[in-house]
């Protein structure tokens, strides 16, 4: 008979506890944003990744030498590099970056291609906005047109 009345005002206890919790959940200060409204005013944190880019710089010039690391440590494939072989005047066969496809639909967005890049040609940024209708425009060229590799600097 005690352990009834015991499990009763167990229940109670625990009914008791969890309104006292949602009514102050209720009174709270409310932080909900809304989103679409408040586009200019939104805080991304500094480390969101949302979609991967190539930096240029004002003369088209990128850093990647299409080494392909990225592309090895990517765990599902997102990332293509297609190289091209290009002959310099002293008859050496140079690899330059032919195509830079990446997939964003089937990202992880894990970083370890930023990580594992040895030239720093890729970052990701905090852009989020990228929805589409159709999964081929996630299919994304990071190089641009006519862009080149950016000579390192010897210093001496």
């Amino acid at each position: 008979m005690i352990q009834y009345f015991k499990g009763i005002f167990a229940g109670l206890k625990s009914l008791i506890l969890g309104m006292w919790v949602t009514l102050k959940v209720f009174f709270r200060k409310k932080v909900t944003s809304q989103y679409p409204e408040n586009r200019e005013t939104l805080k991304i944190s500094p480390r969101f990744r949302a979609q991967l880019l190539m930096s240029h710089d004002e003369n088209n010039l990128h850093a990647c030498t299409a080494c392909g690391i990225c592309a090895m440590n990517c765990p599902n494939g997102t990332i293509t590099v297609v190289p091209e072989m290009l002959e310099t005047e002293d008859g050496k066969k140079k690899r330059i970056l032919g195509k830079y496809m990446y997939d964003l639909g089937s990202c992880t967005f894990c970083n370890l291609c930023v990580i594992s890049c040895p030239s720093k040609a890729i970052v990701f940024s905090n852009n989020f906005e990228n929805a589409v209708f159709t999964r081929e425009k996630l299919v994304q060229k990071l190089n641009r047109e006519g862009s080149k590799l950016r000579e390192k600097k010897v210093n001496l």
